[in-house]
């Protein structure tokens, strides 16, 4: 299975970014060989739809899930509109994340955070 992770840096020791559509990385996993890759978010710079944005890009890898600590209300939807199922991992490393998901250990997303939670000031 292939997993999307925010991330705030670039290897699986880095922390799950609590933030979605604003991460600067994503790491994309393959669950089974533990290969990955590390995906740059363009979209986190963008003054306007970075969490549609964002979607759109992981939406692009074949994922099967996104795990991250928060999705506003867009990329709330655009990820269930794409059947991608999301994760809330609370503060883990990404390695730690991907081991409990693995476990079925992660709390699903099954509603929206607020919109622009992730904006930097």
């Amino acid at each position: 299975m292939k997993i999307a992770i925010s991330s705030t840096g670039k290897d699986l020791d880095a922390k799950v970014d609590p933030r979605f559509g604003r991460t600067m990385y994503f790491i994309v996993v393959e669950t089974e060989t533990m290969e990955y890759t590390v995906l740059e978010n363009a979209g986190s710079e963008s003054a306007h739809g970075a969490g549609i944005q964002t979607s759109q890009l992981v939406g692009k890898e074949d994922i099967s899930a996104v795990i991250t600590g928060n999705l506003g209300p867009n990329a709330f939807q655009t990820l269930k509109a794409s059947g991608i199922q999301s994760y809330h991992a609370p503060d883990m490393t990404i390695a730690e994340a991907i081991d409990a998901f693995k476990k079925d250990e992660l709390k699903p997303i099954d509603e929206s955070g607020p919109a622009h939670a992730g904006m930097r000031s």
